[in-house]
């Protein structure tokens, strides 16, 4: 069996009966959350989410990216949220090369480099930093005065606001 027909399997096995409680894609709390995909983070239990109240987005690194601009626009415009939360964290995979190891190494392997920015960092609160001035700074999100940027410990699950 692999990875997916197990998940697959708990999806029909578990308790996920939908969201017919949930009559809208606008979250509750109206805030958007810029995260890491790193499966050491459990969002919801980060932050004490329940269903419904906020759109998550995550990538490599929790960086805003032009995907995560085009998401917190829609989320912002279409959605109704008004504030948003970038929260990348300590030990992150993204600060263990470099992005021209990263991009040398698919070279070699494909032929071709991405065309893509890897945005490998050193220093995580520089990296959210840049991260939060993207999205006040780009012109396709209109409500950038609520955007704060955090490093999540992933070792003692605090949380620290970066300045």
């Amino acid at each position: 069996m692999t990875a997916i027909d197990d998940l697959l399997q708990r999806h029909a096995d578990g308790p996920d009966l939908g969201a017919p409680e949930l009559p809208t894609p606008v979250p509750s709390l109206h805030v958007a959350v810029v995260t890491c995909m790193d499966a050491r983070i459990k969002v919801f239990d980060v932050f004490g989410l329940t269903h419904g109240e906020s759109h998550i987005m995550r990538n490599a690194g929790g960086i805003v990216t032009d995907d995560v601009i085009r998401s917190i626009s829609i989320s912002q415009r279409k959605l109704q949220t008004r504030e948003v939360i970038v929260m990348q964290h300590t030990r992150c995979g993204l600060a263990t090369f470099t992005d021209d190891e990263f991009r040398a190494e698919v070279a070699a392997e494909t032929g071709l480099r991405p065309p893509w920015a890897v945005e490998a960092f050193t220093d995580v609160e520089q990296s959210v930093r840049e991260s939060v001035e993207r999205v006040r700074r780009s012109p396709f999100i209109p409500h950038t005065d609520k955007v704060r940027g955090f490093v999540y410990d992933v070792q003692t699950a605090k949380i620290t606001e970066v300045e």
